[in-house]
């Protein structure tokens, strides 16, 4: 049975029966396809439903979910000037005492601010004290690392994953999954992608390709640049090249300027069409403006 022949509304898929005033039929919850009277309708008819029905819920993902352009890239905006972060990370910095992330400019002018300041340096945002006469990293460090426990008693997923970076530069890969994994599972989109990482390499782990592409298609649609250009570049492999250019699109939407040389390969190879291509730049563009 097609797709197209099970798209029938108002009659149970299973046993037929049309619904009305006393019958109430509800869809199927991953393809909204189909309805049915009753579970045990539903439970008898998915033999007869379960390919047509993953092929449609595939369709519904790529549509409403992978596919879709996201705002902007998962960085945000900078919680003080509102302005866009750049995809740069070296033009700004998260702050370990409130786990916010600043702009290179509004640090700058903050600081600018504070030096005549008497009682010492301040967190840009929530203005908690900075320790910042320590005479040695070390010491920086493990300030930094208290501040971070405390936002991840807190339950905040931005320290959690900072903890985890700051353990893979030790070597520890195991206490940085830790912390990733409970990052990512409150919703962290950098998490998701040092998962897909070290899924993918095997850091610290076994290699398990299903675990790897779960996080990077959560980071990608989170936003994360790196994470969709990714996305695109599996795709291209796996011989797929209209959905690596859809990626690749997208990567560039959001000012990535790797994304670009993807794109005119794909241009040139004649997978991409002109207009599209000078879509991409047009959206690469508005985005760098």
């Amino acid at each position: 049975m097609s797709a197209d022949s099970e798209a029938v509304d108002d009659v149970c898929a299973s046993c037929g029966i049309t619904g009305g005033d006393d019958i109430k039929l509800m869809k199927c919850t991953a393809c909204k396809l189909v309805r049915y009277c009753s579970i045990d309708c539903q439970k008898s008819h998915r033999s007869q439903h379960k390919r047509a029905c993953k092929q449609k819920a595939a369709q519904l993902r790529d549509e409403m979910i992978m596919f879709k352009q996201p705002a902007s890239s998962h960085l945000g905006d900078c919680p003080i000037c509102f302005l866009p972060m750049p995809l740069d990370k070296q033009k700004g910095a998260i702050l370990p005492c409130c786990s916010k992330t600043i702009c290179g400019g509004c640090m700058y002018a903050s600081y600018l601010q504070q030096r005549e300041d008497v009682s010492g340096p301040k967190c840009f945002f929530c203005r908690h004290p900075l320790q910042l006469d320590a005479k040695d990293k070390q010491t920086l460090d493990r300030d930094e690392d208290l501040d971070r426990l405390k936002r991840i008693e807190a339950g905040d997923p931005v320290a959690m994953r900072e903890m985890g970076n700051g353990f893979v530069m030790k070597g520890n890969h195991t206490r940085a999954l830790e912390y990733w994994t409970k990052a990512a599972g409150l919703g962290d989109i950098e998490a998701h992608y040092q998962l897909s990482i070290m899924y993918g390499q095997g850091r610290g782990v076994d290699k398990d390709k299903k675990k790897e592409m779960y996080h990077l298609e959560e980071a990608a649609i989170g936003g994360d640049y790196s994470a969709r250009l990714d996305l695109g570049k599996e795709e291209w492999i796996n011989g797929r090249f209209e959905r690596a250019m859809k990626h690749t699109i997208i990567a560039a939407n959001l000012g990535y300027d790797k994304s670009m040389k993807y794109l005119r390969i794909g241009y040139e190879q004649g997978i991409l069409s002109k207009e599209d291509f000078a879509a991409a730049l047009r959206g690469y563009q508005v985005a760098l403006d």
